[in-house]
């Protein structure tokens, strides 16, 4: 009777809520990089190389670019939108991946990591909290879009800020409009979290069995995050960029994109104008900013966990 209050629906709530505040922890120190990565896939929007103006030349230069043109406070745009779509993306991604990890639903008859149950569970959790994440990833996209109209890409939409621009949406567009660019933020999360967490997991299982940061828990989170954001940023880019480009294209009097009528159409069709490469645009940014978010993100977790553990016992 103890060990099922231990392990009942309060735990799981700590679990849910442990993965929010991590990843809202790391949002604060990343979010920079994230303007930078936004405006990097809206660069050259369907018009092939060489025939568009280029603003941003990397993750260094559209940092300064944005900082010289319109002062450092343009560097945390988005910030509070960024923070809504990063809680309800990992309350339920990591969330749902530590409950099933402490009832053993990860691992397999003798207690190693399953690579199928455990992408199947960060999958499932991914794609949750994607889809519940879906509005504040919108807002954060077209209000890191807004910039200087000499250092402007994609579409201008005109909000004041994150619950202005929600209220805005849903005024003009509803409750749909809101969710505008769901159908990639599914494969996005669900992809990016289950390559996430099983290359976390499986990194810090072989590290423990050679021996390696036995005695650092902290080394060990650090050397798996590592790990964890490489192999996420390489299957989550093209989700994200199309993700972006959805969520900042223009509407017409029926709420319709005027770009894009879809996730597969906009796949389509930044492959006839820009190339496959269009799909990793922004693809160093997003390893800028997933690496040490990553890292942030799954230390922080690490350490709540433990002390979690540290406070039940």
């Amino acid at each position: 009777m103890a060990e099922r209050k231990k392990d009942g629906v309060g735990r799981d709530v700590t679990d849910l809520a442990m993965g929010g505040v991590s990843a809202m922890f790391a949002t604060l120190f990343t979010n920079p990089i994230e303007v930078v990565k936004t405006r990097l896939q809206l660069q050259g929007e369907l018009k092939a190389r060489g025939h568009h103006a280029v603003h941003y030349k990397s993750v260094a230069h559209g940092l300064y670019v944005v900082g010289r043109t319109e002062g450092l406070a343009a560097l945390q745009s988005g910030l509070p939108a960024m923070l809504g779509f990063q809680f309800f993306l990992n309350t339920f991604r990591l969330g749902v991946y530590r409950i099933s990890e402490r009832r053993g639903l990860t691992t397999d008859s003798s207690g190693r990591i399953s690579i199928f149950k455990g992408a199947l569970a960060a999958g499932v959790g991914g794609a949750l909290g994607s889809i519940a994440g879906t509005p504040f990833f919108l807002v954060k996209t077209r209000l890191q879009a807004q910039a200087a109209q000499a250092i402007a890409v994609g579409h201008q939409h005109k909000h004041a800020g994150t619950f202005g621009a929600l209220a805005d949406i849903y005024r003009r567009e509803g409750v749909r409009g809101l969710f505008r660019g769901v159908q990639p933020q599914i494969p996005r999360g669900a992809v990016g979290s289950s390559s996430q967490m099983v290359s976390f997991s499986f990194a810090k299982e072989q590290l423990l069995e050679r021996g390696w940061f036995k005695d650092s828990p902290l080394l060990l989170s650090f050397a798996g995050a590592n790990l964890g954001g490489l192999v996420m940023t390489v299957c989550l880019n093209p989700f994200d960029v199309v993700a972006t480009r959805l969520s900042n294209q223009a509407v017409d009097s029926q709420n319709r994109g005027l770009l894009y009528s879809g996730m597969t159409d906009c796949f389509v069709k930044m492959l006839r104008a820009e190339g496959s490469r269009s799909l990793f645009k922004g693809v160093g940014a997003n390893y800028t900013r997933l690496g040490p978010h990553t890292v942030l993100l799954l230390v922080c977790w690490d350490q709540l966990k433990a002390l979690e553990d540290r406070i039940r016992s």
